[in-house]
């Protein structure tokens, strides 16, 4: 059961399965073991840069294109649920729904064009191509103020079951507090596992065995029959509509959009950042890519400001632990990941283990 749920992509690895439970069941338990706000909005940006991330490595890792243009759909699914929610006196689903399907419509047209016209070039043109059009489409969406709000974004109200002023329960269950915004967190964790196990079908399906033979050798998949174009065409599409409902999600969450939140390019180098930390080709990757990104970029202050306390006094090294330096150290353990996990934590812990298995057959 488990194995056809995985579409029979386990971990192959102990620890990596290890891994992948704790923060699975962290994610499913947060709203009762970690009841504050700041500890359940981390969650959800996780949940959400688990589903963008894994989208994106749909292009990267598992088709060997780069493309600048992946928060473009991001912002087109937030966008979409936002202007049709900010529109409606009061929005329900039918209006969710509506700003989906015009978003994943959009998307689809967009990436679909983007791919006929753009992926005949080399990869570094492609690259340069579609971080134009996704530098056009973020000022588009600062301009057109009428309808994006401009740079002052869009606030909204969400469907009623969404709203945290929606009690379900008058007293804390286990702790939390059952209400609409608890109703949202796990709208985002399902629609997370949802669509990441659509993900693993796709990539273990027979599309998903050609993409990466065109990821390995692009002349010799056209040599053999495969239309290359069309694959790659298609991967970018499928990435795209991926990326629009984690946009959406986003959105939902929030209850608010605007151009720094789903638009800038400190998202894009975001995403670079958690799949090459959680290692390309992989959607486990994505998971724990994800998870120790969103922690980090959180709690890394948090536990600096215990180190300055700690070091209170001493010259060079109070200044160095300063809570404001929390960025330097951030690019540290980045290169340090690189360094020592040059194949992301996924792939390394998967070399592992078969090397492992070797040994014991020896």
């Amino acid at each position: 059961m488990l194995k056809s749920l995985l579409s029979h992509d386990l971990p192959r690895s102990r620890l990596l399965a290890a891994l992948l439970i704790v923060t699975v069941l962290g994610l499913a338990l947060t709203p009762f073991i970690f009841p504050g706000t700041k500890a359940l909005n981390v969650a959800a940006k996780i949940l959400i840069f688990i589903t963008l991330v894994a989208s994106y490595d749909l292009l990267l890792g598992y088709t060997g294109i780069v493309s600048f243009a992946h928060t473009m759909f991001f912002g087109i699914g937030a966008y979409g649920v936002a202007i049709a929610c900010a529109r409606a006196e009061d929005p329900g689903w039918g209006t969710v729904a509506l700003g989906l399907g015009c978003a994943l419509l959009a998307s689809l047209l967009l990436s679909l064009l983007i791919g006929l016209f753009s992926l005949r070039v080399k990869a570094i043109f492609f690259a340069m191509i579609t971080m134009a059009v996704a530098a056009a489409f973020l000022t588009l969406a600062s301009q057109l103020s009428e309808f994006t709000g401009g740079e002052d974004g869009l606030s909204f109200k969400v469907p009623e079951a969404l709203r945290p002023s929606t009690e379900y329960l008058e007293q804390p269950w286990l702790g939390a507090m059952i209400d609409g915004k608890f109703a949202a967190y796990y709208l985002l964790f399902f629609a997370t596992i949802a669509l990441l196990l659509l993900m693993l079908r796709i990539v273990n399906s027979p599309f998903g065995r050609v993409l990466q033979a065109i990821r390995e050798n692009d002349f010799r998949a056209e040599a053999i029959g495969y239309r290359t174009v069309v694959y790659r065409t298609l991967s970018n599409v499928i990435a795209a509509l991926f990326a629009c409902l984690s946009g959406a999600l986003l959105a939902l969450w929030l209850r608010y959009n605007g151009p720094d939140t789903s638009l800038s390019l400190e998202i894009m180098l975001d995403i670079l950042l958690i799949v090459v930390i959680g290692g390309m080709g992989t959607l486990y990757g994505a998971v724990l890519g994800s998870a120790l990104f969103v922690l980090a970029q959180n709690y890394l202050q948090d536990l600096m400001k215990l180190g300055a306390i700690a070091v209170e006094g001493i010259p060079v090294l109070s200044q160095l632990i300063a809570p404001d330096r929390w960025l330097l150290w951030m690019g540290v353990l980045f290169v340090l990941a690189v360094y020592h996990f040059p194949f992301g934590v996924v792939g390394r812990l998967r070399l592992g283990a078969a090397a492992s298995a070797v040994k014991k057959a020896e």
